[in-house]
C-alpha cells in the first residue's frame, strides 16, 4: 500500500478527482449562474489548493477512513444535527447486475462509426465535475466537491472558473476550505476565478491531440515527460490530463478509444450509471491495490469519468477496502 500511495503522489495528478457526492449534473439555474460568472468575471480572493499542481505542495494521502469520518463530523458540526450533511462518505460506483460487458475493441468500432461525420468537433478547454478526498500536513482531512470550467479565447489567453457545488443538492451549502479553515459556503461559491495571458505552447497537452493511436500514445508520453512506454495506470492518468485540457471531438474520442482498446489489463465489467446520471460502459484495471474504473459512453466511445478506489485494506494507514480516492466526470 505504501508503494501505491507513492504512485499516487508521483503520478501526473488530475487536480479534481474525488469521491461520489452527486447523482446528476447541475440544473439549468446553476448552469446559467456558471455562465454568468464566466461573463462577469467577479473579483474574488484565491485560496491555496489542497490538491497538487504546479507550484502547490503535494498532499500526504492516507488515513482514508479517518478522513471520511473527519469530513462527515466536521460537516455535522457546521450544519447542525437536523440538516442533511453537505458531504457524504465516498462509495464506489456499482456495476449493474446482469448487464452485458462490451469489449473495448467493439466500443472502439462504435466510436469510429459515430465519428464518421466529424461531429462534434475538438474544443480546447474543459468542463469537469470532481470530488476529492485528501489531507494536508497541517489541516484536517476534508472532501471537496467542485466544478471547473476552462475556456480559451481567440487571443490564446484563457479563463478558469472553479466553484464549490454539489449537484445532488443544487442550491444547498457546500463544504469548502476557501479562505482558510473548512466551512460551509453557498452553492456556486467562487473558489477561484483566474484569467491567464496568451500562451502559444505547442507541447502536449497544450497542442491538439492527434487522430492516430500510435501518435496519440507518443503525445501522452510527452505530456508525462517520459520516453518509456506507459503502463495502463499511467495511460489512464495521462488520459485524464488530456481531458482536463481538451474537450475531445468525435474523431479524437474514437482515437482514444482505439488506444485504450490496445491497453493491457483493462477489462470490461458491464454497465454503470455515473455520478452525473449518465449510463456508460465500465472498464477496470487493478494494479498494486488500486482499482481504476473507466466509464465510457456506450454509443460514441467518449470518456465520461474515471474513478480510483482501494482494493485492499492497510491498517498502517487506516485505509479500508473500497475507499474512493478520486473521481472526475467530464462534460461537453
Amino acid at each position: 500500500m505504501a508503494d501505491e500511495l507513492e504512485l499516487l503522489r508521483s503520478a501526473n495528478p488530475v487536480p479534481h478527482h474525488g469521491p461520489h457526492f452527486g447523482d446528476g449534473p447541475l440544473d439549468h439555474d446553476a448552469e446559467r449562474r456558471l455562465e454568468s460568472l464566466l461573463r462577469e468575471r467577479p473579483s474574488r480572493s484565491l485560496r491555496d489548493r489542497l490538491l497538487p499542481g504546479p507550484g502547490r505542495p503535494r498532499l500526504a494521502w492516507g488515513l482514508v477512513a479517518t478522513a471520511v469520518v473527519a469530513a462527515l463530523t466536521l460537516t455535522l458540526v457546521l450544519s447542525g444535527p437536523d440538516t442533511t450533511p453537505a458531504v457524504a462518505a465516498p462509495r464506489p460506483l456499482v456495476v449493474q447486475t446482469g448487464s452485458t460487458p462490451v469489449p473495448l475493441d467493439r466500443l472502439a468500432e462504435r466510436a469510429e462509426q459515430a465519428a464518421a461525420d466529424g461531429s462534434p468537433r475538438l474544443r480546447k478547454g474543459t468542463h469537469v465535475q470532481s470530488w476529492s478526498l485528501g489531507m494536508s500536513d497541517d489541516k484536517p482531512p476534508i472532501t471537496l466537491p467542485e466544478e471547473r470550467i476552462v475556456r480559451w479565447r481567440a487571443d490564446a489567453g484563457h479563463t478558469e472558473l472553479v466553484v464549490a457545488t454539489d449537484p445532488r443538492h443544487p442550491g444547498r451549502p457546500v463544504l469548502s476550505d476557501a479562505g482558510g479553515e473548512p466551512h460551509l459556503v453557498d452553492d456556486g461559491h467562487v473558489i477561484s476565478d483566474r484569467t491567464y495571458p496568451p500562451s502559444w505552447s505547442d507541447a502536449p497537452p497544450h497542442s491538439p491531440p492527434p487522430r492516430d493511436p500510435a501518435r496519440l500514445r507518443a503525445y501522452l508520453m510527452e505530456a508525462r515527460s517520459t520516453d518509456t512506454p506507459l503502463t495502463t495506470p499511467e495511460l489512464l492518468d495521462a488520459m485524464a490530463t488530456l481531458l482536463d485540457s481538451w474537450t475531445l471531438g468525435a474523431r479524437e474520442s474514437a482515437t482514444l478509444a482505439r488506444l485504450l482498446a490496445d491497453a493491457e489489463g483493462l477489462r470490461p465489467v458491464g454497465q454503470v450509471t455515473d455520478r452525473l446520471g449518465r449510463r456508460g460502459q465500465a472498464y477496470v484495471n487493478d494494479t498494486r491495490g488500486l482499482r481504476r474504473m473507466l466509464i465510457m459512453d456506450p454509443v460514441t466511445g467518449a470518456v465520461l469519468g474515471l474513478e480510483s478506489t482501494l482494493t485492499r485494506p492497510d491498517p498502517q494507514y487506516g485505509v479500508e477496502e473500497g475507499a474512493v480516492m478520486s473521481y472526475s466526470a467530464w462534460m461537453r
